[in-house]
Order: structure tokens, then sequence, then C-alpha cells
């Protein structure tokens, strides 16, 4: 999917398709459309040229272009103004909705159930307080400078979540998300290894098999002698095999003693082909070959909630009411209505960004089908833990910069800070885990998060990982108040999907839920520059 700078102008005009047209005539002066549509968006952008095309019946059914965010212009031609809007929750779908229809002024109200703003994306600090819904509540620690991203924590440059930092002023760095020198960890293990090791080993084995297989000729019906040879010598490099096309391992699996004044001293090895095989690290060492994944990454400087923050700036403080719990939603052949726990607000369209768990819990005349389809997605548990170090003993004794270790336990994943390098403290996020495992430790109390979760960490990292910790803070995102879930995922985006994609009279739905970017952060904002573009095209059209 392509994406482009967010609040950028698309310098295509809408739907056109280099087919000549007619040259017809606007009514005065002998000027066409064409060229009355070519001044309109010379001066005010291409949202005025498409207010334009509307008002003259040329616009397109649907957007077929890259996204063009509401500006004030768009309803200079028209004679319209800009409606009012109630936007549902102040996450990330919400924030960018609000953002973005602000930018054509509409006069936006969100509605935020919890006391603060960022649904998901949370960061915590020394002295934050973290509540659940059994009422236990947790106060972070931290020391000066340590913070915990314990919702979203990275950011693939192709996505459109790069580009509302860029615009937000958002200030970014490179987050490690591979890192050769972390860990591989499984139960057919009798000792970690680094990721470099694993990999090596894996790829080393599987060269030599294809090798020899290639070189024996069974490879003969699908390979010309040209591609045998090409396909050989590529294997040579890949897994680093010798004479015969062995694999006897290399000094790509480490050093025992790393090379300096005097040679190094390889690691011994390697360990056998079954050794390999029934050590099962076929998804630790693949964990970032998806797209969402690869190198490189992106965090913002000093908190994901930079993001957040920057976006509530921009909607304005006045405009977002937090501690205010919805109750029901209603349609109404002018506008909606919307009851909570502070009254009743009006407007003349509502976007729910809620997640859609709750969203089919609230009273509401939608309709049943609604209902159904706010039922559909999947609820996915999801749990994280932070834990604070006065040393930081992963780049002093084990010369691990930023990256994540993978293990099969049930931690999932130890996550290395991609900042503060050198400092005196800082802070290991000690299990990111899905479904049965974030539920099990969601069950816990903290202590009981951290002490199993110290147990399993330190079958990698020995003693210090329990003596030398100094504090911690755990999430359960189903155990969330007013969100109750890690995310939530369509099993099949079919019928259900489609009808929410679509406004229910005057309300319109967006979340990470409603998108195929599901729990990403991108997933939010393209979801909400979707709903935000129908609304705008419905309200500048001048159709109720």
């Amino acid at each position: 999917m392509e994406k482009t700078d967010a609040g950028g102008e698309n310098a295509g005009a809408p739907g056109a398709s280099g087919t000549a047209e007619p040259a017809r005539r606007a009514g005065t002066g002998g000027m066409t459309r064409r060229a009355l549509l070519v001044g309109v968006g010379a001066a005010g952008g291409a949202g005025a040229m498409f207010a334009a095309m509307g008002a003259l019946g040329l616009a397109p059914g649907s957007q077929e272009r890259s996204f063009a965010p509401p500006q004030r212009s768009d309803f200079t031609l028209t004679g319209r103004g800009a409606a009012k809007v109630v936007v549902l929750g102040a996450g990330v779908a919400g924030l960018t909705c609000a953002y973005e229809l602000g930018k054509a002024g509409y006069d936006c109200t969100v509605l935020e159930a919890a006391d603060r703003v960022g649904g998901r994306n949370l960061t915590l600090r020394g002295g934050d307080r973290l509540p659940e819904m059994d009422g236990q509540t947790q106060t972070a620690e931290f020391g000066e400078g340590v913070y915990f991203n314990a919702g979203p924590g990275r950011i693939a440059p192709w996505m459109v979540t790069m580009d509302y930092c860029r615009e937000l002023g958002v200030p970014i760095e490179t987050f490690v998300n591979n890192n050769a020198s972390a860990y591989i960890y499984t139960q057919g293990m009798t000792a970690p290894v680094r990721a470099r090791t694993a990999r090596a080993d894996m790829y080393g084995y599987i060269a030599e098999l294809l090798a020899k297989a290639t070189d024996a000729g069974a490879l003969d019906r699908a390979l010309t002698g040209d591609d045998r040879e090409r396909l050989l010598e590529f294997l040579r490099r890949f897994g680093d095999i010798g004479q015969g096309f062995a694999y006897r391992g290399s000094d790509r699996r480490g050093f025992a003693v790393y090379p300096g004044a005097v040679a190094g001293t390889p690691l011994p090895g390697p360990s056998s082909l079954s050794e390999v095989l029934a050590a099962g690290t076929g998804r630790a060492i693949t964990m970032d070959f998806g797209v969402e994944q690869a190198m490189p990454m992106f965090q913002p400087v000093g908190g994901m909630d930079a993001i957040v923050t920057a976006l509530a700036r921009e909607v304005g403080e006045d405009r977002i009411r937090t501690g205010t719990r919805v109750t029901e939603i209603r349609n109404l052949p002018d506008g909606v209505e919307i009851f909570h726990s502070d009254g009743v607000t009006r407007a003349d369209y509502c976007v729910a960004t809620l997640p859609p768990h709750l969203l089919a819990r609230l009273r509401h005349n939608l309709g049943a089908p609604v209902t159904a389809a706010l039922r559909e997605p999947v609820v996915t548990a999801a749990g994280k833990m932070g834990l604070e170090y006065g040393r930081r003993w992963w780049e002093i004794d084990d010369r691990i910069y930023g990256g994540i270790t993978e293990t099969d336990l049930d931690i999932t994943h130890i996550w290395y800070p991609s900042y503060g390098y050198h400092g005196e403290r800082g802070l290991v996020v000690g299990y990111y885990n899905t479904g049965t495992e974030a539920e099990i430790y969601g069950g816990l109390s903290h202590a009981e998060r951290r002490n199993r979760a110290l147990t399993q960490g330190k079958k990698i990292h020995g003693e210090k990982y329990r003596t030398e910790l100094r504090s911690s803070v755990s999430v359960a995102w189903h155990r969330q108040p007013h969100i109750e879930g890690g995310w939530a995922r369509f099993p099949f985006y079919d019928d259900g999907f489609a009808l929410l994609q679509s406004p229910a009279g005057r309300v319109y739905f967006a979340g990470d839920w409603l998108s195929h970017l599901v729990a990403w952060q991108a997933g939010a904002m393209e979801s909400a520059r979707k709903a935000v573009t129908g609304l705008h095209q419905r309200v500048a059209g001048g159709s109720s």
C-alpha cells in the first residue's frame, strides 16, 4: 500500500485517468470547467478542487487517490460551513479524526472515558499510576529519564505513523528490532545462544542439504546447468559452507574471544543438525522477515506518547473531555445525540472509535446488523512488563545494545532499550505476551507477574536478572478499564467489516480493528483518514 505524507497534497485531480475530456464551458468568459478546476486547485489546493468538482457534479463516487486532508478552503465554493462532530474515544484513531477534521474548521468534541488521552498508546514514567479493572493499582517508581512504552513500541518506516511524526514535529530515533547479539532461548536448548549463532547454524545446514541435493542431481528437472551453478554459488555464500558442501561452522557464529590485537577464538561447534532442528528456532530467526517487522524501525524520542501529546495539542485541550463515559448513541434525522456521564452532547455527525466489543454494549438505534458486526471481532489479550535496573548490565556484561531476545517461554520476548545507551540505569521489557500466556499473567497480582517473569528471564541472563532489579510495572491490556483487550480482529474481512466501513446514518466508525493493520497505530490512523474522507465529502457535497 502506498503511503504519502500526511497533510500533503496530491498533484493529480481526484479520479483523473488521463482520458481526454471534451472542453465544456463553465458559462462565463469562455472558460472551460477543466481550466476552472485547475485554477481552483492552484489557489486552494486539492481539497478546494474536490469541493469544486462536487459543486459541478464532477466528483467521483469513491476516492481513488492518496489522502488529502480537509481544508477550510474546501467550503468556499459551496457556501456551506463545516459541521459539528462528536468523536468517541481519545485514542490514536479518535485524535487523528479530530485533528484532520479540525483543519477544515469542523467543531469537534472528543469524549474519552479515561482520565487521559492515548488509549493503548501509553508511556509510563516515574509517579504515573496504572489502575486495573479489579481495583489493583500500580505506581511507577522509575528514575529520571526512564520510561516504559506499555503499548505500541515501534514503527515501520513505510507506515503513515511516520508521516504524522514528521507533520507534528515529533522527533524519532532508531528502534533496534533485530540484534545479532541478543539471545534465542527455547526449551529445546540446554542454554541460550546468540541470535547470530542460531541463524548461522540453521542457514548453514539448510545450505548444506540443498547444495548436496542439487549436486546429486535431485533438482535437475527444475534447474538448467547454469541455474545449478548459480544456486550452488549462492548456497556457498548463504550458509558459509565449505568443501564437499559441508557446514562445519564459521566465524559467523560469533567468538568466545573477539579478535583484536591478537586473533580471536571462534565459538566451538556447531551443534549437530538434529540438535539445531530440535531447538525449534524457526519463529525466532524469522521474526523480522515480515514487512511490518523488518529493520530499520523507529520510535519517538522520549516515549511513544509523544505522538498523542502532539495530536492532542493540535486538536486543543478544550475540545477533549476526559472522564466522560458514553452510554448511548442516538441517530437523529438531522444529527446525533450522545448520552454520557456528564449529560448529552448534540452534533451533526459522530465518529465512534471505541473498541468494537465496547461499542457493541452501548445502547443505540443503529440497528441489529451493526450490533452483530461489532460483536464479530475477536479480542486478543496482551500483557507487558517493564523492569528497571540501576545498571545497564545488558550493555556492560552482554554487549547487547537494543534488540529483542526471542523465547518460547511464556514471556515470549525480552526487549532491550533503544535509547539511553551508556546511561546509569535503564528499562528492559521483561515480557510482551499475548493470548493464553497474557491471560495467565493478567490473572496474577503484579508481584506474582514480576516473580514469574524474573524466574523465566533468569534462565537467559542469570541471577543478576533478579538481584539487580530496581523497580517494575506491568500492564494487562484485557484488564484495562475502557479498553479491555490488546486488540480486536475480524476473523474474516467480509460482511461485518464491510458494513462498518460505511456510516450507520450519521455515525461513522474508525479504529485499527477496522483496518488491515490491526494492533498498529498506523491502522488506527488509516481508518481515521478513511472515515474523515467519507464524512468530509458528505458535508462538502451537501448531502444529509
